[in-house]
């Protein structure tokens, strides 16, 4: 996950399309298991922050924030975006932070993203020694419920400057998702369309293997809940599991 990241050539398209596609669906769930759980100036890791959807929420909600992700071009816009909060490009298979956090969160399924066990449980063991004693650690993931919905369709969003493809294929036998993502926009005269490319891979892990590698990482009072048990809408919710514990 260092280097180059597959979100870096559709970085204006994810900022673009999905800037309020999770958080208005998925604060029910964050008020219940993280918000009314940490207090204001509390200093949160936004681990996966993407370019800043959820960053700005926490800011505003009066966390120090610092936000990790393995894509330059989004932390470039979060930090645009956001100078009130601090961000850096890292591998959070390899986390490298100065200090600890009183609670880390990670939305928009972004663990699904940990192509491998071993992997998963690399990052949990970094986040968890990162994490204050008794420190909150919340995240949410798409179990395989949620992916075997892919019906190899392209969605597209049309605007008057830019024209946005995706779709989803979903492997049963690896239990691996590849998203492709197109990106056109207009640059230089009209009619000139420049289109950016990318395929992002995803994979999904039983509900009791996560909860196992939370364990083996040192994690306490673990939480496991579907997200219609959280009133998150059927159109986020379905096969989204979301994880709260304990350091």
């Amino acid at each position: 996950m260092s280097g180059s990241s597959s979100y870096d050539d559709v970085a204006a398209m994810y900022h673009a399309l999905w800037v309020n596609a999770y958080l208005p669906l998925a604060m029910p769930a964050l008020e219940r298991l993280f918000f009314s759980r940490v207090v204001p100036r509390a200093r949160v890791l936004d681990v996966c922050c993407g370019s800043g959807h959820v960053t700005a929420t926490l800011v505003k909600r009066g966390y120090d924030v610092t936000g990790v992700d393995s894509s330059a071009a989004l932390v470039a816009i979060a930090r645009h975006d956001l100078p009130q909060a601090e961000f850096q490009v890292q591998d959070i298979c390899n986390l490298k932070l100065e200090g600890t956090f009183d609670a880390a969160l990670s939305t928009f399924d972004s663990l699904n993203h940990i192509l491998s066990l071993e992997d998963l449980h690399g990052v949990f063991s970094g986040l968890y020694s990162v994490l204050d004693p008794g420190g909150l650690f919340v995240f949410d993931m798409n179990l395989e419920e949620a992916y075997a919905l892919d019906l190899h369709q392209w969605a597209v969003n049309i605007r008057h400057d830019s024209i946005g493809l995706s779709r989803g294929i979903y492997d049963a036998v690896t239990h691996t998702a590849h998203t492709e993502l197109i990106w056109f926009t207009q640059s230089g005269q009209q009619n000139c369309w420049h289109k950016q490319h990318s395929i992002v891979e995803e994979r999904c892990y039983p509900k009791a293997d996560i909860i196992q590698a939370l364990q083996f990482a040192g994690f306490r009072n673990v939480e496991a809940i579907h997200a219609l048990d959280l009133n998150v809408e059927k159109e986020l919710g379905y096969g989204r599991y979301f994880f709260s514990a304990r350091r």
